[in-house]
């Protein structure tokens, strides 16, 4: 998969606002049961040629729309991974779609043109199914020589540990958050978080919620924890815990880049 270059950048000035309701699931959703969409600017937002390409990263597809808002006419559904052709992008986030901000972009797919939620689009593909880390960053690399990967090993010899390390350049938290998810494996029930809340807060997965045993669950954890200051997030981990092996996949925000890596421990 490649991200071809922009090749021009020509103003235009189109200002389409709507409301948001909260009426069907679309592929715009995070979670397919949820329907939390949320008007959160009301000023005029600046769209802005550019003629490149993104990839969609929204696992169950991602509408694409007759007209700038999320009530009209579904032209399609563009599949997880999809490349598409930008003509103009929303810069300014307009809109809220679960706990994710964003605009939407002018697009072109399979000959049609129409509007998709950018916060859905991506300059970087998402990791394709049984990918390993460090096949994922050579492919990223030959597009963007910026990306980081870097592999460890430590730990001693009765309790060996392995580190993967990607730094993704100009990334934002749900773009890492989604590549995360699924270059290291950890369930889909876990959405992206969001801002608001508690300064820590755990969200353990739903199968060890409903599990009544007591000896299982001293013995295994999966866990999402997510911390913030400021209603803002800092930190998203993801915890894994079994009799024998444990495994913490971490994002988090360094300077203008997101890192995430993924430690696994053998006990």
């Amino acid at each position: 998969m490649k991200t071809v270059k922009i090749v021009s950048i020509a103003l235009v000035s189109t200002i389409v606002f709507f409301s948001c309701k909260n009426e069907e699931n679309t592929p715009e959703t995070i979670n397919p049961s949820s329907t939390n969409l949320a008007l959160i600017e009301a000023i005029p937002s600046e769209e802005i040629s550019t003629n490149e390409y993104l990839y969609v990263t929204a696992s169950t597809g991602l509408s694409l729309r007759e007209y700038a808002n999320l009530q009209s006419e579904k032209l399609a559904v563009m599949p997880y991974g999809t490349r598409v052709k930008v003509i103009a992008s929303e810069k300014k986030p307009t809109m809220k779609v679960g706990s994710i901000k964003g605009g939407m972009d002018e697009i072109e797919y399979n000959q049609k043109k129409g509007f998709a939620f950018n916060g859905f689009l991506s300059k970087y593909f998402p990791p394709e199914k049984g990918i390993s880390a460090k096949r994922y960053a050579e492919e990223l690399k030959v597009d963007f020589p910026d990306i980081s990967f870097l592999k460890t090993v430590g730990g001693t010899a009765s309790r060996p540990t392995n580190t993967e390390t990607l730094i993704l350049p100009e990334a934002q938290w749900n773009e890492a958050f989604n590549i995360a998810q699924n270059l290291f494996k950890f369930p889909k029930e876990f959405v992206f978080p969001s801002s608001k809340g508690k300064d820590f807060e755990t969200i353990k997965e739903k199968k060890f919620q409903r599990d009544a045993s007591k000896a299982l669950k001293s013995s295994w954890t999966s866990e999402l924890q997510v911390s913030r200051k400021d209603e803002a997030v800092t930190k998203i981990e993801y915890v894994y815990k079994n009799k024998g092996f444990s495994k913490v996949v971490s994002i988090i925000k360094e300077e203008n880049s997101m890192k995430i890596s993924s430690t696994e421990i053998v006990e």
